[in-house]
């Protein structure tokens, strides 16, 4: 059985690669020859673990093709974009609320005018485009009548960055969009009474209870989150302490905190039974055994907490689990450790096939699998002392442990589990992440008995209880790990508190797999030590890099704005920082510093940003803050705050020069006498920059406009000419003019744009100007993040067309 079930989700997460959904005569096809495997039930030893793994194989692709096809059926028609339309339905999900929107998911029931996906998920802006009145206060449950415009779901495609798209579609909503200001916005209905809408409005109201109680207090978030799964109001500084010392995982109702609650219920009602609730004529567990109601007792309890949740993956691993062992025990048939984690794994891949594409997944069944590899099968088992067997003193007690040999015997398993899980996850954690926390076993065994048995308890009585009893117990949690914060950020403030390494080759990823299993294996495994060393080759590592001469660059897709990475053999230049996407989040955060850790980069050696218009250096902030600059070279006064930020910050003037491994670099705007003018608009001081490689020129004009492009062309006449142009300002109707394309002359051009944006960036004239002169045009709305390689000639990637999927 547990081969067919790593097999299906190996076939779930094959087909989760693949640029389109099979056909159905293939689906057929594979069924059949699933039904051929199913005859090879004769087969013994090997033979028959392999037709087992194939024909799950075959099942779990077919499987998620299915559930893929049927998710993908209810779409927004592309002719409907951008068209408003009123609908009717109820509020979905739990609501973020910010200062600046509020984000929910809505169940569509009825729509005029055109067909609209069952579930959709919409943005209501306070302020926004001539709103006036704020977005009133939503609830999960309640019917609105809505005036929305939808566009169908897209998101930005970087390499190593999150696939909002993919996440859209496990959510099951097909439109994305905004509610108008313009309205009509009116709520029919308080509640629809619904089993899903009732979870969400229980979620809500503890939530809000928790709010209330720590109002302006720096970790309710964190509170909110080991109560109720949501942990958006988390700040992003606090989730880099908590990532940089590995205790991220404790940080949301974790399946060891479903295991401690659901094993807390379960030994109380197993006592309440055994004492029949205190009745004197009725003697419960004559009529059923004690075991049996705390493995029920416990199960419930575990499903409520995970219904809070969210329903995580992480939840769901522990939940079916412990349904795997109540139904064992209910049955009367003992369960096998690795069937109850294989069973859970096949429950998980089958209600949500798209699980096989998160970290969480295989984070959390690869803990528990290295926990039982650790650990099953160790056990000291006591003989009596005459047993011949019994060689090792500590084997040979006939007595029981003293209270003082339990809690020894206690430690020093929860230091073994420790050691075993921070060593077989390494190789793990570099693939997903390409960081490991080096001080993470020492934050985990202070953590997790802090959170687990002090804060997560606290948290959850304070949010049941009444006010008067509640919100003590609240401020109790909170201050618990406000103590606990302060440590964490201390341990996170070491010099070598993460180790980082570029994500490595799965040929790599698996020799140090099996060097850990190696490492990992029972006592008289000979040199055990010896499996460590496979972990050389995977911490060391080094970013790749273009060849001496060579140019790399890479412009971001981060929507309506520009952030270009500039490579050489040995230098990385970093060419604006994309917009800010709210209070909290920015395309420094979301898009730039993932891509630089996958990559192994830890620090730029120098920063350009163009001009202080927000969707260029809306991400400055995030880069300077996380990752080493030395220098900042830009047109921003000098009171903004990436200048105040910065090490040390000087004005892009025309003609500054320099030169890296054969690669030369020249500002060519602006002017130094354009900083007296006060008039000139922003965009106008862009900064100006020409690379020049062996292979070809790449020309990065910021937001220049008209006029600045017509003093370009009489000041550096045929100088302008260049291989690649980054389209000014993004092709707007006031850039691009025929004089500066006719002096670049360039052979591509890449548009940095977001989908669907609100300045209709690029203009159609600007396209059709490119068109006309036979320039190739890349389109990051269209194909996601671009990476030209100059050399011996010139090379463009453009990923979403690299690295195909269904859903895109």
């Amino acid at each position: 059985m547990r081969s067919s079930i790593l097999g299906f989700v190996g076939g779930a997460a094959l087909l989760q690669q693949q640029a389109a959904l099979p056909s159905h005569p293939l689906l057929l096809f594979l069924a059949s020859a699933m039904l051929a495997l199913l005859g090879a039930w004769r087969l013994r030893g090997a033979c028959r673990v392999a037709a087992n793994a194939l024909c799950g194989l075959a099942l779990g692709f077919c499987w998620a093709a299915l559930v893929a096809t049927h998710a993908l059926a209810p779409g927004l028609a592309k002719a409907d974009e951008g068209r408003d339309v009123v609908i009717t339905g109820t509020i979905d999900n739990l609501p973020n609320r910010t200062s600046q929107f509020t984000r929910f998911n809505f169940a569509v029931e009825s729509a005029e005018g055109m067909a609209v996906p069952p579930r959709i998920a919409l943005s209501w802006y306070a302020g926004f485009r001539g709103a006036v009145e704020p977005v009133p206060v939503l609830q999960p449950g309640e019917r609105w009548r809505l005036k929305v415009r939808l566009q169908r779901p897209h998101g930005n495609a970087n390499p190593h960055g999150f696939d909002y798209e993919l996440w859209l579609l496990e959510q099951g909503v097909r439109a994305t969009g905004y509610v108008r200001a313009e309205g009509p916005h009116v709520r029919l209905a308080g509640f629809v009474v619904t089993p899903s809408n009732a979870v969400e409005r229980m979620r809500s109201m503890l939530r809000e209870r928790i709010l209330r109680a720590l109002e302006g207090r720096d970790y309710a978030g964190v509170i909110v989150a080991l109560v109720v799964g949501d942990q958006r109001a988390i700040d992003q500084s606090d989730w880099q302490v908590f990532n940089r010392t590995g205790i991220s995982h404790l940080v949301s109702i974790s399946g060891l905190h479903i295991t401690m609650i659901a094993g807390l219920v379960a030994w109380l009602a197993a006592g309440l039974w055994r004492r029949s609730f205190f009745l004197r004529r009725v003697q419960l567990p004559l009529l059923l055994p004690a075991q049996k109601i705390a493995a029920l007792a416990g199960m419930l309890a575990a499903l409520l907490y995970v219904l809070l949740a969210g329903f995580g993956i992480p939840a769901q691993r522990t939940l079916y689990m412990l349904c795997v062992v109540a139904l064992a025990l209910w049955t009367d048939r003992l369960a096998s450790v690795t069937h109850v984690l294989a069973l859970a794994a096949c429950v998980v891949v089958l209600i949500d096939p798209w699980a096989v594409m998160w970290p969480g997944f295989w984070l959390s069944f690869g803990a528990v699998g290295v926990i039982l590899y650790a650990s099953v099968g160790r056990t000291a088992v006591y003989k009596n002392p005459g047993d011949p067997a019994a060689a090792d003193p500590d084997l040979q007690r006939a007595t029981p442990l003293t209270r003082r040999q339990r809690w020894l015997r206690g430690l020093r398993a929860a230091v073994t589990t420790q050691y075993a899980v921070t060593l077989g996850l390494v190789p793990l954690t570099l693939l997903l992440f390409a960081q490991v926390s080096l001080v993470s076993p020492l934050a985990n065994a202070i953590a997790i008995p802090v959170v687990s048995l002090l804060v997560t308890p606290l948290a959850l009585a304070g949010a049941v209880l009444p006010t008067s009893l509640g919100t003590p117990l609240l401020v109790l949690a909170h201050e618990t790990m406000r103590w606990l914060a302060a440590l964490l950020e201390w341990f996170s403030a070491v010099p070598l508190a993460v180790w980082t390494a570029p994500v490595p080759p799965w040929w790599l990823f698996a020799l140090a797999l099996v060097g850990t299993a190696w490492a990992l294996a029972p006592r008289g495994w000979p040199a055990r030590w010896l499996g460590l060393f496979t972990w050389l080759p995977l911490l060391a590592l080094q970013p790749d890099a273009p060849a001496p001469g060579t140019l790399r660059v890479t412009a971001f897709d981060v929507g309506q704005g520009m952030a270009v990475l500039v490579e050489t053999s040995g230098h990385r230049l970093l060419y604006d920082t994309g917009p800010s996407y709210g209070e909290e989040a920015d395309a420094g955060g979301r898009v730039i510093l993932p891509y630089l850790r996958a990559r192994g980069i830890h620090r730029l050696d120098g920063l350009v940003v163009s001009h202080g218009d927000s969707d260029h250096s809306g991400g400055a902030l995030s880069v300077l803050r996380d990752i080493g600059v030395p220098w900042l070279l830009s047109s921003l006064p000098p009171d903004h705050p990436a200048a105040l930020a910065a090490r040390a910050q000087r004005h892009c003037v025309a003609g500054q020069r320099w030169q890296w491994d054969g690669v030369r670099f020249e500002m060519l705007h602006p002017t130094a006498a354009s900083y007296a003018d006060a008039a000139l608009k922003t965009n106008g001081r862009s900064c100006t920059l020409r690379i020049v490689a062996a292979g070809g020129t790449v020309l990065l004009p910021g937001d220049i406009e008209a006029r600045q492009e017509n003093e370009l062309v009489a000041r550096e006449g045929p100088r302008l000419r260049a291989d690649i142009l980054l389209v000014p300002h993004h092709g707007s109707g006031t850039s691009s003019t025929a004089p500066f394309l006719d002096a670049v002359q360039p052979s591509t051009a890449v548009f940095q744009v977001g989908y669907r944006n609100r300045y209709r960036h690029p203009k159609q004239e600007v396209v059709e100007r490119y068109a006309s002169r036979a320039v190739r045009i890349a389109r990051s709305d269209e194909v996601g993040a671009i990476t030209i390689t100059v050399g011996q000639g010139v090379t463009i990637e453009e990923y979403r067309k690299t690295r195909p999927r269904y859903w895109y």
